[in-house]
């Protein structure tokens, strides 16, 4: 027993636009729903939603003539739509490429801001532990200060992780990816 393999989305839209660049006229729905069943061998409930897909790519033309609603496209009508497409697509990568690169440059800089920070923390420790016989104030002071230092570096920290999510989500540009692109540790965390 076999059993029939129906006609994928493509091939009905392809299909489709054959009929209208044979036949070189305009149809109604009705028509279309007779005429391509017989013809291109789409199933009649389809019909509606295959010229829909292709009206909204800009494939298919339609217009609201009185009460009737007629669709039509002819041979090299496509070309003009496509090729917006394409430049559309394209204007769209330059844009992508531009926010990617202004990414990277705000990932160094936050590289450089936390290594600095990093190194400042780190001498306030060797100061904290250089006068921890001294002054309660002087101290409280430095661990005061150590306290914002580490507050500033889990802002960096937070502004790492929203990126790399904002990037991940916007140009499916995996975490991993990001973090041996812009040499970010992956055990990158927020200080405790």
């Amino acid at each position: 027993m076999s059993k029939r393999k129906g006609v994928s989305l493509d091939e009905k839209r392809t299909r489709m636009l054959q009929l209208f660049y044979e036949r070189r006229e305009f149809f109604t729905l009705k028509e279309l729903e007779k005429i391509a069943p017989k013809e291109k061998g789409i199933v009649g409930q389809s019909v509606k939603d295959v010229l829909q897909a292709l009206v909204d790519d800009g494939l298919v033309r339609s217009e609201k003539i009185g009460t009737s609603v007629y669709f039509w496209t002819f041979p090299g009508e496509n070309i003009t739509a496509i090729e917006q497409r394409i430049s559309e697509a394209t204007k769209k990568i330059v844009g992508a490429e531009f926010k990617l690169q202004k990414l990277k440059e705000a990932c160094e800089r936050e590289k450089v801001v936390k290594e600095k920070l990093r190194v400042k923390e780190n001498q306030l420790k060797l100061q904290i532990a250089k006068f921890s016989d001294t002054d309660p104030e002087a101290i409280a002071k430095i661990e005061k200060r150590a306290q914002e230092y580490k507050e500033v570096t889990n802002t960096w920290t937070d502004n790492i992780f929203a990126i790399q999510s904002w990037c991940k989500n916007k140009f499916d540009i995996s975490q991993e990816c990001l973090n041996k692109q812009f040499n970010i540790p992956s055990d990158l965390d927020y200080k405790e």
